[in-house]
């Protein structure tokens, strides 16, 4: 994988499909200026989106310098080959999750030079135009995967779209994209939903005693059932391979948990090294920032009067979550930022009235 730096974009860009993702990446261009036309299968998502600020509606006569594909997995090869040959000039890009078998289709499709897959790594288990922002690619990976015949400007063009919209792209080869995002996002796709499964079977109150742990192993579970189909369903031989080792893992515990303390420390302990490696911000290692807890009380305005003073502290943070439990008269929240400036956050905040602490 390669970081890469930027490359131009000026002329108009096509956005096919108006869902989240689509509509997000309008949005975003949209804060730069960047002419953007809009175009689904169904006329009411492309109204939303357009009331959003996303774009305008396509004309019939359209000559976008960039096409971007963002419908289901299952549509997404059929439309770029439609968008290269209806659009002899563009760069076309897509943003699906699996690029293996779309690089096969578009390699057999005239104007395979003008194509680079993408897939920008971010998302929410919310669908929809309405559930769209421009904010959402912000500090994310954005996966870019020319083809063997791609030229150097659609290259060029793809890593320009990214990093519009706030995204970090990477360069990576479609077949080594598939084994990455089986391990980093399909994996753990199926691993919450197996989580969430199980709460099916709940018996009496126990679900009351639920907190922020089950809460963030089970969000993504309520992600679209159908959308998931199909992506684990074209990248099913790279997630099979994974869930293969996690099968092995489980055995260990399973065995473990008859009294074989070692084996389960070994376990537990291979987990903390690995989460200490999930990337942060801008590809910063999650390890390397300081974490500051602050009481929010749960009324209107809070949060944004906590953001607030954290920015008058003069200290960028790196990474937000807000935790707050029903019944609760406030949350929790957790703001990252750079190693050894927590406790002059802690210092500011503190001084402000907040109640935090590391």
């Amino acid at each position: 994988m390669t970081a890469v730096a930027p490359g131009a974009l000026d002329g108009a860009v096509l956005v096919i499909g108006c869902g989240l993702i689509g509509t997000s990446v309008g949005l975003a261009l949209r804060d730069h200026q960047v002419d953007v036309a809009l175009v689904d299968a169904l006329p009411g998502n492309v109204e939303m989106a357009v009331s959003r600020g996303a774009g305008r509606p396509a004309s019939d006569d359209e000559q976008p310098q960039l096409v971007v594909v963002a419908v289901p997995p299952a549509a997404v090869a059929d439309v770029v080959a439609d968008a290269l040959a209806r659009w002899s000039e563009a760069v076309v890009t897509d943003v699906t999750s699996v690029k293996s078998s779309l690089q096969r289709r578009v390699d057999q499709s005239p104007g395979a030079d003008r194509f680079a897959g993408g897939h920008p790594m971010a998302g929410s288990e919310r669908s929809g135009p309405m559930a769209a922002s421009a904010q959402l690619f912000e500090g994310r990976p954005w996966a870019v995967t020319p083809g063997p015949s791609t030229r150097p400007d659609a290259l060029d063009a793809v890593v320009d779209l990214a990093l519009h919209v706030g995204a970090v792209p990477i360069i990576m080869d479609a077949a080594d994209h598939d084994r990455a995002v089986a391990l980093v996002s399909h994996v753990p796709q199926v691993m919450s939903s197996l989580t969430a499964a199980r709460l099916n079977d709940a018996e009496g109150n126990h679900l009351a005693l639920s907190g922020a742990g089950l809460r963030d192993t089970t969000r993504i579970a309520a992600s679209d059932s159908a959308l998931w189909m199909d992506i684990l369903g074209t990248n099913a031989s790279d997630v099979k391979a994974v869930l293969e080792r996690v099968r092995d893992d489980l055995d260990r515990v399973i065995g473990a948990l008859d009294g074989d303390a070692d084996e389960l420390q070994r376990v537990l302990e291979s987990g903390r090294r690995g989460s200490a490696l999930i990337p942060g911000k801008h590809g910063s290692q999650a390890a390397s920032v300081d974490v500051v807890h602050v009481q929010v009380a749960d009324r209107p305005g809070e949060l944004s009067r906590l953001m607030a003073d954290t920015g008058e502290s003069g200290v960028n943070i790196e990474d937000l979550r807000l935790d707050h439990d029903l019944g609760r008269p406030v949350g929790l929240a957790e703001i990252s930022v750079a190693v050894g400036v927590g406790d002059s956050l802690v210092e500011a905040l503190t001084s402000r009235g907040w109640t935090a602490y590391r």
